[in-house]
């Protein structure tokens, strides 16, 4: 069976009394992303929302002077599957020119059943990345330095995504891992749930929109860092 996605946009619904002189606040804008899951699968359909952000719900991950507003974000509620086999919902903010890309990306992985172990923004953490890198989370914006430097990180601008930063760690120049607990599987020849490898599913769905994988860097190494500027 050929399949079907639809993107359409949804209005919020709101409910306002009309007060003399007042003018009602226009509704937001939620904008859904449908992948039907394939047949036999057992999985419901995959369903992302995307919304506007608030500097509020942002908290810690962004501050004045950051290189995007808020308004340059989007909030994108996705299912996935967890490293139970159930199907959970996560949250990332990404760069409102990638939201819709973003959406359709974790629809490949979660049709192709890849697990992810969490999926929270990183305020959550204190907005530090080293506690969120721990905790083997997957996110995108964060609005900090490049690791090691002082330019602004892609993550910055919600065009960088980190997918389970446990078993794709990141390996510096000196050959330090970050995060400490994802030393194990510094030896890419393992096959474990969640990581990923040159050329699979996982990889391809991000570079087949365009986006650069960290781990095909020669140094430092990167393999759960996805980029496009």
């Amino acid at each position: 069976m050929k399949l079907r996605t639809r993107v359409f946009a949804v209005l919020t619904l709101a409910v306002s009394v009309v007060l003399a002189g007042v003018t009602p606040a226009p509704a937001a804008t939620v904008e859904t992303v449908e992948v039907a899951a394939p047949a036999a699968s057992g999985l419901p359909p995959y369903v992302a929302l995307i919304r506007p952000v608030s500097a509020e719900r942002l908290g810690s991950s962004w501050h004045e002077g950051c290189p995007v507003g808020p308004d340059q974000l989007r909030l994108v509620s996705v299912n996935f599957v967890g490293f139970d086999g159930a199907v959970h919902r996560g949250e990332l903010v990404v760069n409102a020119d990638r939201a819709v890309e973003v959406a359709y990306t974790f629809a490949d992985l979660y049709r192709g059943r890849f697990p992810i172990e969490r999926m929270e923004t990183v305020e959550k953490y204190g907005s530090d990345d080293d506690a969120s890198m721990a905790a083997n989370n997957t996110s995108a914006f964060n609005c900090r330095a490049i690791t090691g430097g002082t330019a602004w990180s892609n993550h910055s601008y919600g065009r960088a995504i980190d997918v389970n930063t446990v078993q794709n760690p990141y390996i510096s120049g000196s050959g330090a891992v970050y995060p400490p607990n994802g030393a194990p599987y510094v030896d890419r020849t393992l096959a474990v749930p969640g990581m990923i490898h040159a050329g699979d599913a996982t990889e391809r769905a991000f570079t087949s929109r365009g986006w650069t994988w960290g781990g095909s860097w020669d140094t430092p190494i990167d393999y759960q860092h996805f980029e496009k500027p």
